[in-house]
């Protein structure tokens, strides 16, 4: 009897383990399943689709999305190649470098050459009391002065010397670029120099002249048919012109070659004669876009400047897009085509042939990207005919589209005509200056949001400030939005002070800027604007080797008022 107790309880015993097992391994599979279907469905925040958002929230200032005008800061692609969407460029450093390394190269292998000949055996040195421009070691005197005074700068190339007014004088160009400019665009300067003679008969320079002084190694060239002439008068001005510029407009071709193509065409919406960071921040949505759907931007050049940047607070339409912005650069990195010559060849060879070129019209930004890319139309037209802010062109890249639509940022520089006028002023103190940036106007009017920043900024707050931090007698460059041209005369006791209007005589009509703007406004002078102002203002005091900000070292106030710091 004990025996066949014991074998009826080991059965129970086996299938209640067994029924434990199965069960356990069912609550397993169960959470296995669930867990398979959260993680399936689960999608976790993109910090990448929160970005436009965010920088949406950080441009604008009220619900209808009218972003905010800071005329204090100008920022394109030249201070944001660090962008990983920015195409690879050599880093100005190695550039430096390697200019520097062959430069030295060069002298040592020319210095051993002449030392080797029969001239430099001569135990005088009476061929070099008359300088001839064109014997290398002059070149090499120069190098060697430019390499050793002008840190901030890159050599590119030299021209060969050329004669100066008096026997021992030569006037020498080369083209460079600075090192705090981050695109890799040349510029160029001549100077004349004064040569005496050292140790084993080589040259050195005992004077050195200022910028574009050396006015004999300059390249003139004849004045077009159609030069500028002013309202005043018909005489025309002769120029020097910057040959690295070129604003001519892309040509579609031929009708096969414009039905073969894919276009991106954006009617005009809100965002016209908004302020400019709203207007940049939707146009590379556009360029951006239209890079991400492989197809050529249509573009339209005419751009309204804001009142805000005029001194009478009215919109300014018709401005060229080429005053700002540097057209040149912007056709080498994006396929592009003007919106006027695009809608005449549209329609002229719409009318010369029965068969239309196919059209996807888009009403509405809701309509995103990644729904447009496999469209096979020849031109997708989105129109923004909605009331604002629907019809801000940078709403097509907010939402979802913000994750496949990359701003190319490196596409927009500013005007190379701006930056000559920055690298003149600059180039004028000799690269050798420090610069601070003094905020008045509005912000110093408003007391609630900005307490203290008048009297911060008043010329004996200013002085007291700025002797902790720049050396007496330095050149100092002033970026400011303060209109009474004297208000820093008091400053002028302890240092060199420069002002933009310093140097009215660069935009003037006798100018360089002048002349080529007038020509590409067809003859019709353009006005030097307050936000080319602000774009010059800006890049010089990029370039001071102390630069002081008013809201970091000048007052205590937070830049967007009260309690934002």
């Amino acid at each position: 009897m004990k025996e066949s107790s014991n074998a009826s309880t080991e059965p129970i015993g086996q299938n209640l383990i067994k029924l434990i097992s199965n069960l356990c391994f069912s609550v397993f599979v169960f959470s296995v399943l669930v867990f398979t279907v959260i993680a399936i469905t689960y999608q976790p925040p993109d910090p990448w689709l929160e970005s436009a958002p965010a920088l949406t929230r950080l441009f604008t200032q009220n619900e209808n999305a009218t972003f905010k005008d800071d005329k204090s800061i100008f920022n394109t692609g030249e201070d944001l190649q660090s962008s990983p969407f920015a195409p690879s460029v050599p880093p100005v450093s190695s550039i430096t470098e390697e200019v520097i390394e062959k430069s030295e190269e060069k002298i040592e292998k020319s210095v051993e050459k002449i030392e080797n000949s029969t001239v430099a055996e001569r135990s005088d040195c009476d061929e070099l009391r008359v300088v001839n421009c064109s014997d290398p070691r002059v070149l090499l005197a120069v190098e060697r002065f430019n390499l050793k005074l002008f840190k901030s700068i890159v050599f590119l190339e030299y021209q060969t010397p050329a004669n100066g007014s008096k026997p021992n004088e030569c006037d020498v160009a080369w083209r460079f670029r600075n090192k705090k400019e981050k695109s890799w665009r040349k510029y160029r300067d001549f100077r004349r120099f004064r040569f005496g003679y050292g140790d084993n008969c080589t040259y050195k320079i005992v004077r050195a002249g200022g910028w574009h002084s050396g006015v004999n190694a300059k390249r003139l060239i004849r004045s077009r048919v159609n030069a500028t002439r002013s309202a005043a008068n018909a005489k025309v001005v002769p120029t020097i012109r910057d040959d690295e510029i070129n604003d001519t407009l892309p040509s579609l071709g031929s009708e096969m070659n414009f039905r073969k193509g894919k276009y991106l065409y954006y009617s005009r919406g809100g965002d016209y004669c908004k302020g400019m960071n709203q207007y940049v921040w939707s146009f590379l949505c556009g360029l951006g876009e239209a890079m991400y759907l492989n197809r050529t931007f249509v573009m339209d050049l005419s751009v309204c400047l804001a009142g805000t940047y005029n001194p009478s607070n009215k919109d300014e339409e018709g401005k060229d897009f080429r005053y700002y912005f540097d057209f040149d650069h912007l056709k080498e990195v994006a396929s592009i085509v003007d919106e006027g010559e695009f809608l005449r060849d549209w329609k002229k060879w719409d009318r010369a042939h029965k068969r239309k070129v196919p059209v996807k019209k888009v009403v509405t930004h809701k309509m995103t990207p990644m729904q447009l890319r496999k469209d096979k139309s020849t031109v997708i037209w989105r129109q923004f005919d909605a009331p604002e802010p629907e019809n801000y062109w940078y709403r097509v890249c907010e939402g979802q589209a913000a994750k496949y639509i990359q701003r190319p940022w490196h596409a927009l520089w500013k005007s190379k005509r701006l930056m000559n006028i920055v690298s003149e002023i600059s180039g004028r103190m000799d690269w050798d200056f420090d610069a601070v940036h003094v905020v008045r106007g509005e912000k110093a009017e408003n007391k609630e949001l900005w307490p203290h920043l008048e009297s911060d900024t008043s010329p004996d707050a200013l002085l007291t400030k700025l002797q902790g931090m720049i050396q007496p007698w330095r050149n100092l460059y002033i970026a400011t939005n303060e209109p009474f041209y004297n208000y820093f005369d008091k400053l002028r006791s302890q240092y060199k002070v420069h002002l933009l209007d310093d140097y009215k005589e660069l935009w003037s009509n006798t100018s360089e800027w002048y002349n080529e703007t007038t020509l590409l406004n067809n003859g019709r002078p353009v006005e030097f604007d307050g936000y080319m102002r602000v774009a010059v203002d800006t890049e010089v005091f990029y370039r001071g080797k102390t630069r002081v900000e008013t809201f970091y070292n000048l007052t205590k106030d937070c830049k967007d008022g009260i309690n934002t710091c």
